[in-house]
């Protein structure tokens, strides 16, 4: 039996609706994201890259825009 990728879906990004939620996957070769919504296509990045990515999140490097 073969199985899909599994996806987490992202706790700081779920609404009340459940529906607003970025997931992520990790696979050998790096990290998918993907937006709950709209889960194709998928946006794949390499580890080092997704690592490159949550240290600009860890130093506040990356701001929300505002709304």
């Amino acid at each position: 039996m073969t199985t899909g990728p599994r996806w987490i879906r992202s706790s700081a990004s779920s609404t009340t609706s459940g529906d607003d939620c970025v997931e992520v996957c990790l696979t050998p070769d790096g990290v998918l994201v993907r937006d709950s919504k709209h889960p194709v296509p998928a946006l794949r990045l390499p580890h080092d890259q997704w690592a490159a990515f949550l240290s600009m999140i860890t130093r506040s490097v990356l701001t929300t825009p505002s709304r």
